[in-house]
Parts: structure tokens; C-alpha cells; sequence
């Protein structure tokens, strides 16, 4: 158990983080997806990785990242930084830039229940010719697995992040932390969190920032850091990827990202069109575009409010998301979906 103790220059520097972080997220993702249980929640990644194994290079990169991690629980924190948000690249980067005592000393105690191997060793005293190794493996890794989604998952990380925004504004910050997940508890000042290691710990004093992440694997991850913010990643159920214009017949009918546009409308009824960009992921100029062409053919109708325009469904719009069977489940959130609250796994 990590105990955090929150002071106040922590508490009002509460935020969501920007963006998924893709070398981050595919650590994460390359090791939880070891699991079978765990890797059954997200069949399309696991498909797409046990796939991925048929080609030389990106067996051989799955080889050596699972060589060089462990293959559950704490990775080492320089393996997952801070900086580098914008691209693999930029990840790879700052994960190059660590001073060698930290990766010594992260790396040692990764394998503390791990059996040295040349390779490990030469990882562990940060040899640069390990460190590209290893950073070639993470961008091949990432291209075959999680490139083909990364589109859908930063469209749900928008969603998730929104709808717990929302909560947020709505409910204040003791019921957001009570609804992020079942291994987190808030007693004031202590934020207790069920992770794979333990401490008691102050805050850093320069904020906490929250990332929903369905790749996280089946506990909360931490990394605390001096001079920054703490990072909490937390497990949110996986979205259903793969939901292209082939095997979507709504997809296929309107177009993948406008068939997204209707169902956001269909989940949370009204939004503005600046709203709805940042709900599904788009820009303010494609949003509106989409529901222009939506509201042509009767599916949506538009009502200005002030210096704004707010969408809704017709009823025309809301049968079609319903369907030949009259089912509209398809319509509605559930915990973990875009809107749903409190998005946890079980």
C-alpha cells in the first residue's frame, strides 16, 4: 500500500493529464498483455500482439522487452518518464537522457526476483548499445500493436477523461477519488493506493495528475518524482477497438468518425460543438462539419445558445443508433464506456 499525503499546494493542482503517453502506455500495455486472464479483457490487442509475434522483427523486439522487464508488477520508473509526450520518439529520448545510477539503481531492484543474464546486466549499468536496443524493440513493439489503435485510444482516453472532468466539477474532488477505483481510498490527507509497492510519502507539492488508462494492468501505478507532479495511472475498462467501417454497419453507413459522432450525441445528449470535438477526439472544425452533415440528413438538430451551438438527436437519429431491434443499449454508458462513471474495472 502507498500512502500519499496530500498537502494543499498538492490538492489545487489536481489534473488530468494531456495525452496518453505512446512509450509509457506500450510498457505497460507490452507487460499486462503477458497475462492471459488480464489479456482476455482486451482480445483485440492480444490478437493483434500474438500476431505480431509471426513477423522476425517484432518477435524479435517482444523477446527482448520481455527479457529486460519484469514480466509483472513495478517496472522501473525511468522506463515510464514524464517527458516525451509527443511521440515514441520523444519517449525514447528522455528514457536515453536518465543518469546511469538511476537506471542502476531502478533496474536492480526490478530484478531483485529476476536471474542476471549478460544482457540484463549490460541493461542495468546503462551500456548506450542496451539502450537502443531497447528503444528499437519499444518503437517496433508499439508500430505493430498499439499503432493500428492509437487513434480509438486517445479518443476514449478524451471521453474518459471528460466524463470524469464532468464528475468532478459536478461532485468535487472526495467523490472523484472515491470513484477512480477500488484499490484507490481518500482519508483526508492520505490518498491510499493498492499498487505494487509500498511507502508512506509526502507530495512533491507540484500537483497530482490523473491518467485513465485500460492498459495500466489490474493495479494503480505511481511514479513520484521530486520536482514534479505525482503521476497516478490508474485502470479503466479497455474500449472496443477495431470497430471499423467493415465490421460497423453503422460505420459503414455514415463514416467511422461520424458514426462516432452520433453515438457520442446518443450517450450524452446535448454538447456543444466544442464539446463534442473533445469528446471524440477531433477538431472544433471537423466537429462541426460532422454534425452539419448529420443535421442534413436529419439525424441531429442544432439550437444556438448564446455565443454557442448545442446538439441533439432527432428521434429519426436515435432510432437509427437503436436499430432494426428497437435495442438501444447501444445509446447508453456503462461504467468505463464514454460517459460512464465511475469507469473501474471490476
Amino acid at each position: 500500500m502507498l500512502r500519499l499525503q496530500l498537502g494543499s499546494d498538492d490538492l489545487c493542482r489536481v489534473r488530468f493529464a494531456d495525452r496518453l503517453h505512446p512509450v509509457g502506455i506500450a510498457l505497460l500495455a507490452g507487460q499486462w498483455l503477458r497475462d492471459p486472464t488480464v489479456a482476455a479483457l482486451a482480445p483485440t490487442l492480444a490478437e493483434r500482439a500474438a500476431a505480431a509475434e509471426g513477423t522476425a522483427a517484432a518477435q524479435s523486439a517482444t523477446a527482448i522487452l520481455r527479457h529486460l522487464l519484469p514480466d509483472r508488477g513495478r517496472l522501473p520508473d525511468f522506463v515510464t518518464p514524464f517527458d516525451g509526450l509527443e511521440s515514441v520518439e520523444a519517449g525514447l529520448e528522455a528514457i536515453r537522457a536518465t543518469p546511469a545510477p538511476r537506471v542502476r539503481a531502478e533496474v536492480t531492484m526490478a530484478y531483485a526476483d529476476t536471474s542476471v543474464s549478460p544482457l540484463r546486466r549490460r541493461f542495468a549499468a546503462a551500456d548506450p548499445e542496451v539502450l537502443d536496443l531497447f528503444g528499437g524493440a519499444v518503437l517496433t513493439w508499439f508500430g505493430a500493436v498499439l499503432e493500428p489503435h492509437w487513434a480509438e485510444l486517445t479518443s476514449a482516453y478524451r471521453q474518459q477523461v471528460a466524463s470524469a472532468s464532468q464528475w468532478l466539477s459536478h461532485h468535487g474532488l472526495a467523490s472523484l477519488f472515491a470513484g477512480l477505483h477500488p484499490g484507490i481510498r481518500w482519508r483526508e490527507p492520505v490518498l491510499e493506493i493498492s499498487t505494487w509497492w509500498d511507502a508512506d510519502l509526502p507530495g512533491t507539492g507540484h500537483g497530482l495528475i490523473l491518467l485513465p488508462s485500460p492498459l495500466a494492468g489490474p493495479r494503480p501505478r505511481v511514479l513520484v518524482e521530486q520536482g514534479y507532479p505525482v503521476l497516478l495511472v490508474y485502470p479503466v475498462v479497455m474500449p472496443t477497438l477495431g470497430a471499423s467501417a467493415d465490421h460497423d454497419s453503422l460505420g459503414r453507413l455514415l463514416g467511422v468518425t461520424r458514426a462516432l459522432v452520433l453515438r457520442r450525441l446518443g450517450v450524452d445528449g446535448g454538447l456543444t460543438t466544442t464539446v463534442l470535438s473533445r469528446a471524440v477526439g477531433i477538431s472544433l472544425s471537423s466537429a462541426s462539419e460532422h454534425a452539419r452533415a448529420l443535421r442534413a440528413a436529419g439525424l441531429v438538430v442544432s439550437v444556438r445558445e448564446g455565443g454557442s451551438v448545442r446538439h441533439h438527436l432527432t428521434a429519426l437519429g436515435s432510432g437509427l443508433l437503436r436499430g432494426p431491434s428497437g435495442d438501444s443499449r447501444e445509446s447508453r454508458p456503462t461504467a468505463g464506456q464514454a460517459g460512464g462513471w465511475p469507469p473501474v474495472l471490476p
